[in-house]
């Protein structure tokens, strides 16, 4: 079957306007919210629509970009008409989309097979998109995701694939296995998932699962070969970022060692492949997880490091996140002014806006968690109050897409608030980070609320911090401090 050269979509390029491809996928993002839907955009996935690669989009982004762009048609947005679709895409042109609001069937719904999990546990449905919707309109690159071994693993291990990842069969790759752009993708697409996963729902449960599609990215690595260099650079980069993600699970479900494993593999494999963006990427993250294992001399050494890694990526974002990981490392060191002076950095490059070499990873990065970051550069430094505003002003920033996010701010406001004798306050924001938890699961809030809640045990006379602690007594392993887990995370 002869392929088709992807036309690049001038005309979906011109609705995006002046926006940056990040700051358009947040727009899809929003707009998916407004109706019900839930879709994972991305920079990347905006750069594949305009490249022409997406000749036409899946039933939900259909209905968000025709929320979007009321009175236009898909065919107005640049996009062919779904009948002339070859594929998945092609086989459904015999009934119209469904209605906004009401999600196309799954094929996990459909007659013959066993249904899906719940449509709110993460793993599929109307919350999380599931496996069958990840390639737009592709099913070349769907068999692959559900075939080989790093597809097989990564949708099992997630729950993406079947009803139970404990039914799925370990699957080890052929030698001399020959990579290509399905399996590439397959990587990639991994990652996005678990970073979606993370935003929505925090780390706890998704750390020991995700370890798995890692090492069968790593198995590609060790015994693929590739056709292409391009093809090659990209594997590399996507099993570095699923190191890194599948870390940030650690870090943040407080296995900090397997956390500094993760990193450094992920170091290392950039260091391999001469990505400097990768090895940007890990150092950050490096320094990050230095900062709370009470590293901070390492924390300020990891970001420098990152910093030149960063020179000539043109990402000003990634520069600004860099140097308030130098702050905060800098405030464990009770280095006052060689903080603030690192903060300035951050605030001077981040006010000179979004840049095309922006990395993907980086969209959590808006002004909400530059706030917070300073936040925490004034706690540890001793100046409650001064975190306590920065902090405040995080909260009302941050987009409520970003669940997990949310809940780490209010509860990081929460103990700046009981430090500086803002009791009540406190023991008021206390009470919203615990209406997250039963959708958050992170060791690292939790221990950070468990923190902030015996620094209010003193003043347990109030009503409202009475309330407050017995309402977070009744927490699982709400005794643990930050970093601890219970046996029922496990």
């Amino acid at each position: 079957m002869a392929s088709t050269a992807a036309v690049p979509n001038l005309a979906f390029r011109r609705l995006r306007g002046p926006r940056s491809a990040g700051e358009f996928a947040a727009a899809v993002r929003r707009a998916a919210r407004e109706i019900g839907e839930q879709v994972a955009c991305d920079a990347r996935y905006i750069g594949r629509v305009e490249a022409g690669e997406i000749r036409c989009p899946n039933y939900a982004y259909e209905r968000v970009f025709l929320h979007m762009f009321p009175g236009l048609a898909l065919t107005d947005l640049g996009f062919s008409a779904r009948e002339t679709v070859r594929g998945r895409g092609a086989r459904s042109a015999s009934g119209p989309p469904p209605a906004a609001g009401h999600a196309a069937p799954s094929p996990s719904a459909r007659p013959g097979r066993t249904p899906g999990p719940d449509p709110d546990d993460g793993s599929g449905g109307p919350g999380v998109p599931d496996i069958h919707d990840i390639p737009e309109e592709s099913d070349v690159l769907r068999r692959v995701f559900m075939t080989s071994g790093t597809a097989t693993v990564a949708a099992a291990s997630l729950g993406f694939g079947r009803p139970h990842a404990s039914a799925a069969p370990r699957v080890s790759l052929p030698a001399q296995r020959r990579v290509g752009e399905a399996e590439v993708s397959a990587v990639e697409e991994a990652v996005r998932q678990i970073r979606l996963l993370d935003d929505r729902r925090g780390a706890d449960g998704l750390y020991r699962r995700a370890a798995r599609p890692l090492r069968a990215a790593y198995e590609l690595l060790d015994a693929g070969t590739t056709a292409r260099r391009a093809t090659s650079d990209r594997l590399h980069a996507g099993a570095g970022e699923l190191a890194i993600s599948v870390g940030w699970l650690a870090h943040d479900s407080g296995r900090l060692d397997d956390a500094r494993s993760h990193y450094a593999e992920a170091l290392a494999t950039a260091r391999l492949a001469g990505d400097a963006g990768l090895e940007a990427h890990a150092f950050c993250n490096t320094s990050f997880l230095a900062r709370d294992a009470g590293r901070p001399r390492e924390a300020v050494r990891a970001a420098e490091a990152g910093l030149r890694a960063a020179r000539t990526l043109g990402s000003h974002r990634l520069v600004a996140l860099l140097a308030l990981r130098e702050a905060g490392g800098r405030a464990g060191l009770g280095d006052r002014t060689g903080c603030d002076r690192a903060i300035g950095r951050a605030r001077s490059a981040f006010e000179r806006g979004p840049a095309a070499g922006d990395p993907e990873w980086m969209s959590f990065f808006r002004e909400a968690e530059l706030e917070l970051l300073e936040a925490q550069c004034w706690s540890a430094l001793g100046d409650w109050s001064r975190a306590a505003r920065h902090g405040r002003r995080a909260t009302v920033l941050q987009d409520a897409h970003f669940t997990r996010n949310l809940a780490l701010y209010r509860a990081q406001l929460t103990a700046d608030l009981a430090r500086a004798g803002r009791v009540d306050e406190a023991a008021a924001t206390g009470h919203q980070v615990l209406d997250l938890l039963d959708r958050v699961q992170s060791s690292r809030i939790r221990g950070m609320l468990a923190e902030a809640a015996r620094m209010l045990e003193p003043r347990a006379g109030a009503a409202d911090v009475a309330a407050f602690l017995t309402r977070h007594g009744t927490l699982p392993g709400a005794s643990d401090g930050p970093g601890r887990r219970t046996e029922a995370e496990d």
